[in-house]
């Protein structure tokens, strides 16, 4: 009895395990400079979603864009019920990053950067000649994704093909339903009453809306001017 009860003591002295909030937290090989470039690489989701999205809600507030974030999300969440489903450990070299508590098929990296990478260029399209130069920018950051994730040990050749494939599918079927299906929606959302106390507004009607605002600037300055 006093066995046990020495080693309930012992148990209870030792420190919790812990885990952390791995949001940011990116490991590479000290005196490595690929890899440290690769690692700000993999640290583009979250720039996007922080320095893009957040910024979009509380400048510019476009139902395309806010359907846009959604999209990210819900595919995220998509990932996770893979990821839970199919179990797939990460490469063995995942305990060196503390990552081998998560699954890897599919790298979740690789399909939020596919997604991305799809919708803006199939909005982009729909736009302006100019916006449409848009569409070669995010194609280079994706497959620079897949290739860091890759390259410091958080997953296999496969497990970030998958993801990419995951993420461009489900950014065309995203699109396809926000921009057929959705956008049927976008002018009672922008005259109901939230939408008007939050000034959420639709521009997927105006063929370059970077011009339709420099021109109405330009009005209302003139305008001003006048009176």
């Amino acid at each position: 009895m006093s066995g046990a009860a020495d080693y309930q003591e012992m148990a209870a002295s030792l420190p919790p395990s812990l885990k952390a909030i791995t949001l940011t937290h990116v490991r590479y090989r000290r005196g490595d400079p690929l890899g440290l470039f690769l690692a700000w690489v993999s640290l583009v989701p979250v720039f996007i979603s922080l320095g893009g999205f957040v910024s979009h809600f509380l400048f510019r507030r476009e139902l395309q864009g806010l359907c846009f974030a959604a999209g990210l999300l819900v595919s995220q969440v998509l990932n996770e019920l893979i990821k839970h489903s199919v179990a797939q450990s990460r490469p063995a070299y995942c305990e060196l990053l503390e990552a081998c508590d998560s699954h890897g098929w599919p790298s979740s990296h690789s399909q939020y950067m596919f997604f991305f990478a799809t919708y803006l260029s199939l909005l982009s399209l729909r736009r302006s000649r100019a916006r449409q130069v848009i569409t070669a920018v995010p194609w280079p950051l994706a497959f620079l994704t897949m290739l860091s994730r890759v390259y410091l040990g958080y997953h296999t050749v496969a497990q970030v093909f998958a993801g990419a494939v995951v993420g461009l599918v489900f950014g065309a079927i995203w699109y396809w339903i926000v921009n057929t299906m959705l956008v049927d929606y976008f002018p009672m959302i922008e005259e109901s009453a939230i939408g008007r106390w939050l000034y959420i507004k639709d521009t997927s009607h105006i063929p370059d809306v970077l011009k339709f605002e420099y021109d109405n600037a330009r009005a209302a300055r003139k305008k001003v001017a006048t009176d």
